[in-house]
């Protein structure tokens, strides 16, 4: 997949193993506790129930996002976009990816945590559909914050594709 930032292109590919480094280079900058990378090994290890995407510009990795899937849930694991790029859409451009890969896997339903300080992206998830559900107490326990536990339930349903498309046509 492929769209133009201002005159950039952005990609979004698969990540690899190839691709290790430079997503925990960018956890690093946005993080207090980024995974690590025998995490990000371990988790590209896991193969058909994960999906993990990169926002390539150029040569360069800006951002990532990933979905754990059970059964016909996905739940959001990360989304991470370099701070040098944050504000351009490529968060908006992962969350599309994820979505679709979600969906032709037969997911119904996608869940995930933020935390309740972090309003750019509970917006950026509400725009996306997802709805607070409920609150986990201390789940960032590096700062002692809460998480927001948010859904977006139907998202198998022809209104959900047509909210993604919304999406995409706004970005272009």
């Amino acid at each position: 997949m492929s769209v133009v930032e201002g005159r950039r292109a952005v990609r979004l590919v698969p990540m690899t193993r190839d691709h290790v480094r430079e997503a925990h280079r960018i956890d690093a900058k946005v993080y207090a506790k980024p995974w690590s990378l025998a995490m990000w090994r371990q988790e590209l290890s896991l193969g058909n129930n994960r999906t993990y995407l990169v926002a390539r510009v150029d040569e360069r990795s800006v951002g990532h996002a990933g979905v754990m899937f059970v059964v016909d849930e996905g739940h959001i694991t990360t989304v991470a976009v370099d701070p040098d790029f944050q504000g351009s859409g490529i968060a908006t451009r992962l969350l599309i990816g994820l979505s679709r890969d979600a969906i032709e896997r037969g997911v119904r339903a996608m869940t995930l945590e933020v935390r309740v300080t972090n309003e750019r992206a509970i917006a950026l998830y509400r725009r996306f559909g997802y709805a607070p559900a409920g609150i986990r107490k201390n789940y960032y326990a590096d700062e002692g914050e809460d998480g927001l536990i948010m859904w977006a339930h139907d998202v198998h349903q022809p209104a959900y594709r047509a909210r993604l498309e919304g999406i995409e046509q706004e970005l272009a």
